[in-house]
Formats: structure tokens, C-alpha cells, sequence
């Protein structure tokens, strides 16, 4: 049924609450596990120049070394919970706007299903920021399994 599973992270508890979903699927299913974490751009232009967004844009973090660290931290606990039950994981890194690169993500990977946590926003706060949740949910044909944040690991 899943040949392919991707587990958008940013490392949050939230996060790892999914990464426990995801690989237990890909675990039953043989499938593979896409660890994608986002370097969102809109937060990232807030405090930097034109020319290191665009040298984030191609992948070089220069001496913005604690984004490497933080994608390589998010995506290496996939790693690590999936290795305890010999999943396969591929790693990748992407920049953008994170609901605009997940959708397109699994849209163009062969993703058959995406495992993302819940912040659970509500009220106003969630009417006006929307969440990355809700809007790949509504970017992508892709089934989404949405986990509540306040369920154990």
C-alpha cells in the first residue's frame, strides 16, 4: 500500500511524535522513509541579506552553521528511530516556504503518504497564520495523516 513515506521535521517534540507514526507504517509496509527538513525562507529573510538567502537557497548554510546543525539534528532522529527497526530513510534538505516544499516534495517524489504532527493553534492565532499542517493539506493530492501533538512518542 506504502512504498514511500515522507516525515516532514524540524526537529520539535510535536515532530517526533509523527517520526514515531511514520516509521511504524514504513516498518508494517516495507516502505521507505523521506526525512525532509525545510529551511523556511520567509523566517530566514528576517535577519539576513539578499546574498546569503540566496547562497541558502543552493544548499551552502556558510556561516550559518547552526541551520545545518538543526536539519541535520531533525532529520537524524528519523534516522535513528528508523534504523531501530531497519527502515531506509533518504535525507533531505530544502529550502522555501515549508508548506509550498512539502506539497511539492511529495508531489514529485513518489510520496505516497505524508506523516505530519498537529500544533494544534486555535482561535484567532490559527485564522490568521494558518499552520504548515493545514496548508499542505490543502497543496498536495497526497494523503496526509495528521498526528495530535499531545500524544506520546
Amino acid at each position: 500500500m506504502y512504498e514511500n513515506i515522507l516525515i516532514p521535521t524540524d526537529g520539535s517534540d510535536t515532530a517526533n511524535v509523527a517520526v514515531s507514526h511514520a516509521v511504524d507504517l514504513a516498518k508494517k509496509y516495507n516502505a521507505r522513509l523521506h526525512a525532509l527538513y525545510v529551511v523556511d525562507v520567509d523566517a530566514v529573510n528576517l535577519s539576513l541579506g539578499t546574498e546569503q538567502i540566496d547562497r541558502i537557497r543552493q544548499g551552502n548554510f556558510g556561516e550559518m552553521h547552526e541551520l545545518q546543525e538543526d536539519a541535520d539534528d531533525a532529520t537524524g532522529a528519523v534516522v535513528d528511530a528508523a534504523a531501530e527497526h531497519d527502515v531506509a530513510v533518504h535525507e533531505e534538505v530544502r529550502v522555501g516556504t515549508p508548506h509550498d516544499v512539502i506539497a511539492g516534495y511529495a508531489d514529485n517524489q513518489d510520496i505516497d503518504l505524508v506523516v505530519m504532527g498537529s500544533h494544534g493553534r486555535s482561535g484567532v492565532r490559527r485564522a490568521l497564520l494558518g499552520s504548515v499542517t493545514e496548508r499542505v493539506l490543502r497543496s498536495t493530492h497526497v494523503p496526509v495523516l495528521v498526528v495530535d501533538e499531545h500524544e506520546e512518542a
